[in-house]
């Protein structure tokens, strides 16, 4: 049985001081080298904060880095170049997707998701666009969302 750390990193950031130092320093790892790991699998997601655990096997110091997804609303953010969401959805609009960012924000989702198909997880992100304040192709999210669900919007690359 390993030992697991649960951590929040801002993506390719990682830094041996708190919260993963004083974690890993009494495990016997190299805290450089998870370091140095955690960095690597989170680059791609530099700005945004990214859910990572970190098992270790105490007997013989191996670990391994598992990394998730950051949340939905911060992949929206990241996409639109924003820095928060409208403080009022309903009034103020912070930024418009294209169907497309969407649906690549959908399918970095998808592992996380109950969704039983990418159609699904669509829809989840299109919610959180609704209470982010962020329109879809100049249209409300809720919307799309029907059109989506009538079959009115064939989505891409699915």
């Amino acid at each position: 049985m390993g030992q697991k750390i649960e951590v929040l990193v801002e993506g390719g950031k990682a830094t041996p001081g708190p919260p993963l130092g004083p974690a890993l320093g009494p495990m016997g790892v190299n805290v450089a080298q998870v370091v140095k790991v955690i960095n690597e699998k989170t680059k791609d997601y530099a700005g945004m904060q990214v859910p990572v655990i970190v098992d270790v096997d105490p007997k013989t110091k191996e670990f391994t880095v598992t990394v998730g997804t950051p949340p939905t609303s911060a992949l929206i953010k990241k996409e639109l170049g924003i820095e928060k969401g409208s403080g009022d959805a309903r009034k103020n609009k912070v930024g418009d997707l294209s169907l497309e960012q969407v649906v690549k924000i959908a399918k970095m989702k998808r592992e996380n998701s109950l969704s039983y198909d990418l159609k699904g997880v669509v829809l989840e992100v299109l919610g959180t666009c609704v209470s982010m304040g962020v329109t879809v192709e100049g249209k409300d999210p809720r919307e799309v969302q029907k059109l989506i669900k009538n079959n009115e919007i064939t989505l891409p690359n699915l």
